[in-house]
């Protein structure tokens, strides 16, 4: 199948417009970190009475940051600590500073409250003006936004990224599939904002409709929120010839755009570094890993003034590459995972990414798929659904293909699984972050 436009990359390729920040030197940006991250430590202890009493506990005071490396010594801050303070306690201004608030859905326990000054906003929509625009977005381009609006940080982050960059935006929200097709063939936007597996769910309303989806007007993509594999990029990108990076980010760091793939290179995302600083760290003894390393993802803000955040555990698996399309930005690897995520199965160590890489190096796998735990005795089961192309699908199942499939998982992966082939449009489809993983098995 043919690949993205050749003509629409060199475009993308273009240098002017980066930013001071973008075109620094490895060593301005440490040098840089070094006077931030001192700000952040001294303004989170002064400020933050969980911070005050986090630092007062480990021994740690933030006059003891002489080199970045000295951030080590300070605790983790962990999801529970943000329950913990819900709503405000973790805000270092008082609440009639604050110019805007956001919070995760609050599914299981409180729900994560996060802040935001107007200087934070101004911060938050420069790091995502520079995100759309590594991806390929320029001033005056039509920008459809297709992530939820409201207390999520997607819809909102996004749009006032591309407001600040000079574009246009359609603030469509998530939902509403048959209209989102109608909209991007009329408004014809260069460049979509939504997640990938909704992005896959816009391509099943292109077909529906009998739109080509490689004639839309879309020529990038970016797409973010949930995890998603090369694999899965391809299948994106020769569907809609289009150009698809990925985007990074969560609102306790500060929402989309903590990093963005380049498109120019689509090796890694490069951290804007000059606002947040990584670690990667083991996710079992906390200990930092070197570059290149796979680990547990943890973050420091260095300029966020409502809402600073020291050594945040992600639970987000990836490792860090020195930087390439910007040199002083070092990368984060594409995420494989997160560690809550990982299925333990019969002592084998499975992410849903792995399944997803076998399913789509199959011609018949549309994308959209699901697994389920269940327990068959004392032994767990894990049964791959996995939803048919149209145009392969026949009323046996594609049992054969079923058959392989579990074969393939086998070598890949290692684990016997089962596998389920589903009619196409039978599995349910989500306008925000797919759930992939159902757990059915009862509580050990």
């Amino acid at each position: 199948m043919a690949q993205p436009n050749a003509k629409r990359r060199a475009a993308a390729t273009v240098t002017d417009g980066l930013d001071d920040a973008e075109r620094a030197s490895r060593d301005e940006i440490m040098a840089l970190q070094r006077a931030r991250l001192a700000w952040t430590l001294s303004h989170a202890y002064a400020n933050v009475p969980h911070y005050r009493r986090a630092f007062d506990a480990a021994g740690v005071h933030p006059s003891d940051l002489h080199e970045l490396s000295d951030l080590q010594k300070f605790p983790f801050t962990v999801k529970q600590d943000l329950r913990d303070n819900y709503p405000f306690g973790l805000f270092a201004v008082p609440r009639e500073k604050l110019a805007r608030v956001h919070g995760s859905s609050g599914t299981t326990g409180k729900p994560i409250v996060v802040g935001y000054t107007q200087g934070d906003i101004d911060m938050w929509a420069t790091v995502m003006a520079r995100s759309i625009r590594a991806a390929g977005g320029r001033p005056g381009m039509m920008i459809h936004i297709a992530y939820g609006y409201g207390l999520f940080t997607g819809g909102l982050g996004a749009h006032y990224g591309a407001e600040r960059l000079g574009c246009t935006v359609v603030p469509m929200s998530g939902g509403m599939t048959e209209r989102q097709v109608q909209v991007i063939a009329d408004f014809k936007p260069d460049v979509i904002m939504v997640t990938p597996s909704y992005m896959l769910s816009i391509l099943d309303g292109f077909i529906n409709r009998g739109i080509d989806p490689r004639e839309s007007s879309l020529r990038f993509g970016i797409f973010g929120a949930e995890p998603w594999t090369n694999a899965m990029r391809r299948e994106i990108e020769q569907a809609f010839a289009m150009e698809a990076t990925d985007i990074y980010g969560l609102s306790e760091v500060i929402g989309p755009g903590v990093s963005q793939e380049c498109v120019e290179t689509k090796d890694g995302l490069h951290i804007w570094e000059d606002h947040f600083l990584p670690e990667v760290i083991h996710p079992e003894t906390g200990r930092v890993l070197p570059e290149g390393e796979l680990g547990e993802l943890v973050f420091t803000s260095l300029t966020k003034e409502a809402f600073p955040i020291v050594r945040y555990r992600t639970r987000d698996l990836t490792r860090l590459l020195p930087g390439t399309a910007r040199p002083g930005m070092r990368r984060m690897e594409k995420v494989a995972g997160r560690t809550d995520d990982m299925i333990i199965l019969r002592g084998v160590n499975v992410f849903p990414s792995q399944v997803e890489e076998v399913l789509l190096a199959t011609d018949w796998c549309g994308g959209q798929y699901l697994i389920e735990l269940t327990r068959d005795g004392r032994m767990d089961v894990l049964t791959v659904h996995a939803e048919a192309r149209p145009d392969r699908w026949d009323p046996s199942g594609l049992t054969g293909q079923a058959e392989r499939l579990v074969t393939a998982i086998k070598t890949s992966i290692g684990v016997t699984t089962s596998v389920v082939i589903q009619a196409p449009g039978t599995l349910e489809r989500s306008a925000g972050k797919a759930k992939r993983v159902v757990d059915k098995r009862p509580n050990r």
